[in-house]
Order: structure tokens, then sequence, then C-alpha cells
């Protein structure tokens, strides 16, 4: 996975630094830098890259991160907002086993006043008390 976004990464550093330098011959752009801008663009062609690169997989990793830039957001705080809807995530199910477990034990004490026998057996079978 690590090898997926360092190859992404490095085709993206190329992509800018080409895109610079299309810039650089642009805004100063003479007849004579018409070779160079054509070569420029036919080596790196942006488009082709682009095309390539966003029919792999891995992009489908780092998709959620374009989305994110493109709603206005920091990309940086990304993580942050992430842990702290798992906090949050953690703290509901943690209340959801600590309901549980207590709904477990007033079940198994209700069950042992009216179902004592069976309630001993079921106890013994678990592990919990020896059988009478």
């Amino acid at each position: 996975m690590a090898e997926k976004f360092d190859s992404l990464e490095e085709h993206l550093e190329k992509f800018v630094e080409n895109i610079r330098q299309l810039g650089i011959i642009v805004s100063d752009f003479q007849p004579s830098s018409q070779a160079g801008l054509n070569q420029k663009l036919t080596v790196n062609d942006s488009v082709s890259w682009w095309k390539s690169h966003l029919e792999c997989d891995h992009l489908d990793d780092v998709s959620f991160i374009f989305r994110y830039i493109d709603q206005g957001r920091n990309p940086q705080l990304y993580t942050k907002e992430c842990l702290e809807r798992a906090l949050a995530k953690n703290e509901q199910v943690k209340g959801k086993i600590d309901t549980m477990k207590k709904f477990k034990s007033l079940l198994i004490q209700e069950l042992t006043k009216v179902f004592p026998e069976d309630m001993a057996k079921y106890k013994a079978i678990r592990g919990e008390d020896p059988p009478p």
C-alpha cells in the first residue's frame, strides 16, 4: 500500500513540475519557444498521465482526499476529524456493550429465579458455577 502512495506522490510531483515549467514557457512565450513547448507537451502529456492514473485502483484509496479538498476543507484536518469521529463511535459502542452486559446479568438473575434447575445446568455448561 505504501508503494502505491509513494508512486502516486512521485508522479504528482513530476506533474506539478511539468505544469510549472509549462507555465513559465507560456507566460514568457516567444515564437522561438514553440518547439520547446511542443516538446514539453508531447514528452510529458499531462492529459494521458491523468487518464492513466485515474484508471488505477490506488487512486480509489485517496479519492476521498480529493473530495475533501473539493468541499473547501483543509485536508490536514482530515486525520483529526477521523479520530474525533472514531472516538465518538467508540463511546457509543462502549455504551451499547455495557448495556448488553447489564441486560445479560439481569436476564440471568431473573431466569435463575424462574428456572433455577435449568439455569444451574446452563451455568455448569458455561463453567460459571459447579452443579449442585
